[in-house]
């Protein structure tokens, strides 16, 4: 709620405006998928978050290192605005579970994220997941 201290009236008294300010909650899409290491196989589950305004697929440079990821390096940069720690350098190969779905890909390497996977429009675009 928002309080407006006003204008006062002819005989001094002050007039208060009491307004609703609404606010949005922003809710963030999550859904849970497997990742499996193509060297090892060896899987993990994590929470990926769904995100329409990234193209492809980007995983955490933090959580690929701690995961063991083997990370492979592009031949040239690729230069994203949203990777806050520069120029995209690195990819890892891995398989993606979701559902009944496997998939071998590659995802993009990014650093100062919280999210440990994000899937994009391409991803999202193909297997159309249903969200409650």
């Amino acid at each position: 709620m928002q309080i407006d201290a006003g204008t006062s009236d002819s005989e001094g008294i002050k007039k208060v405006e009491v307004r609703k300010v609404e606010r949005r909650t922003l809710r963030e899409v999550m859904v849970k998928i497997g990742l499996e290491r193509i060297d090892t196989q060896e899987r993990v589950t994590v929470e990926a978050l769904l995100d329409s305004g990234v193209t492809g697929l980007v995983m955490s440079s933090e959580f690929a290192k701690k995961q063991g990821f083997k990370l492979k390096k592009l031949e040239r940069p690729v230069n994203r605005s949203f990777n806050k720690e520069g120029p995209i350098e690195n990819t890892v190969e891995i398989n993606i579970y979701y559902q009944e779905h496997r998939e071998r890909t590659e995802i993009d390497v990014i650093g100062g994220q919280k999210w440990t996977v994000i899937l994009g429009m391409l991803w999202l675009a193909h297997y159309n997941p249903e969200i409650d």
